[in-house]
């Protein structure tokens, strides 16, 4: 294998508060990926020549993963999770040059596009691990469980009807969105057995993440993670698994790891910003599902879901607490 240069890890300073005024930048995760979502933002300065060093790193060809496959191609998990974090991570790093963010968070995947882009981890190291990442959860895919979305109905009947039809509540999203995993059958039941006010939905995915059925990606990814430089993060960094603010590196990469069968507390993360009085939400390609979470939980927000290069200077602005 070909050794190729990597970003180290910048040094550590306090990051218990975030910069007054400055906005949040969010990180999506698994299922935001779209066909074509590298596209445009190739003409980025050394672009390429980071994708290709991020490729090398994952194993994967991101350039043309990113340009050229259809969404069949990169569906699959060890696919799609170094795709959306190379792709987050470019952009991220752009916007970076001129300004730092009130609070980092990433959904799921998206926590590795933050700790990276907070120093916790180089880009090289970050790739290399989410790949690992996504194959030791394909692995743990067995072809007879799945997760739907639960979207509306009263907070407490949603929860008792999951549990009822032997289901885990693994993405607490917020804003009235419920993800769930488990058997299919078990799915299925939840369908007929849906909570008044409620649409139960099934996503397109190949097993029961952020729950238990993921333990056995949880000791190969802690393995392959062995001996990986963490720093201390350098901004505001929130975790997955609670909402609060990790200022260690090697609590971050803790987290990280176990989070792949952990349930992902998306609410809580909100929760932290707007108590910090966040002013505004910009998320980093392929945007979308984030800033739809973000307006419908504070419609009173500022967000902006960067979609190509003509919003990066907005995008800059806001970081920049203007």
């Amino acid at each position: 294998m070909v050794e190729v240069p990597v970003r180290r890890a910048a040094p550590a300073r306090a990051t218990a508060s975030a910069p007054p005024g400055a906005a949040a930048l969010l990180a999506p995760g698994q299922g935001a990926q779209r066909p074509g979502q590298l596209a445009p933002w190739l003409e980025l300065p050394g672009a390429r020549e980071q994708l290709g060093e991020l490729s090398e790193a994952a194993g994967v060809d991101l350039v043309a993963a990113g340009t050229t496959w259809s969404a069949e191609q990169i569906l699959p998990t060890q696919v799609a999770q170094p795709l959306l974090v190379a792709t987050s991570l470019l952009v991220g790093r752009e916007l970076l040059r001129d300004g730092a963010p009130g609070f980092l968070a990433g959904h799921s995947v998206g926590e590795w596009t933050a700790a990276a882009l907070a120093g916790v981890l180089d880009d090289a190291s970050a790739l290399r691990l989410v790949a690992a990442r996504g194959r030791a959860m394909a692995a743990c895919c067995d072809g007879r469980s799945g997760m739907s979305v639960v979207l509306g109905g009263e907070a407490g009947e949603v929860l008792d009807a999951v549990a009822r039809n032997g289901l885990l509540a693994a993405n607490h999203n917020g804003a009235g969105q419920l993800v769930v995993g488990g058997p299919d059958e078990a799915l299925r039941a939840l369908e007929e057995d849906r909570p008044a006010g409620s649409l139960v939905r099934r996503l397109p995915v190949a097993g029961a993440f952020h729950t238990p059925a993921m333990a056995g990606a949880v000791p190969v990814l802690r393995a392959a993670a062995d001996g990986v430089l963490a720093a201390d993060p350098v901004h505001p960094l929130l975790s997955n698994a609670d909402g609060a603010v990790v200022t260690t590196g090697p609590e971050v990469l803790r987290r990280l790891v176990a989070q792949v069968a952990g349930p992902v507390r998306w609410d809580l993360c909100t929760a932290a910003m707007t108590r910090a009085g966040t002013p505004a939400f910009v998320e980093l390609p392929p945007a979308g599902a984030l800033s739809g979470l973000v307006r419908r939980a504070l419609p009173r927000a500022r967000v902006l879901a960067v979609r190509g290069p003509e919003d990066l200077p907005a995008a800059a602005q806001l970081l920049g607490g203007s």
